[in-house]
């Protein structure tokens, strides 16, 4: 499966009725499945929860522990980079290596690895 067709059919589902700024991921395990998520808001919470934190955790919720790609699409002039807590959670489930690709809807792409998105992240060595 296109982690870029995944991400853009899902992020059609997102629930952003205050911000109006949808925002779809897909991730790929090394194995080849591919999860996805969209950001869902509510007035309780209108910054919503992330599309990355959705769709790591239905590959959690499928026993999937490891990420090898993601590909995030949202309707913005630039490519839009996770959330910093995304970011965290994405360094807690794909090596440092691991490719993100950041996307908009009108083609525009830039391509970073967690790494990149998160230097200096916190890891289980921290704790050693």
């Amino acid at each position: 499966m296109d982690l870029a067709e995944a991400a853009r059919a899902v992020r059609e589902n997102a629930y952003a009725p205050y911000s109006n700024f949808q925002v779809g991921v897909a991730l790929r395990t090394p194995e080849g499945q591919v999860f996805t998520g969209c950001n869902v808001e509510n007035v309780a919470y209108p910054e919503g929860t992330c599309a990355e934190a959705g769709a790591i955790a239905a590959m959690c919720a499928a026993g999937g522990r490891e990420i090898a790609e993601v590909y995030v699409i949202a309707d913005s002039p630039h490519p839009v980079p996770p959330c910093g807590g995304c970011r965290q959670k994405l360094a807690e489930f794909a090596a440092a290596s691991v490719r993100v690709t950041l996307a908009t809807v009108d083609g525009d792409e830039k391509v970073m690895t967690v790494a990149e998105l998160l230097p200096g992240a916190f890891t289980r060595a921290h704790m050693d």
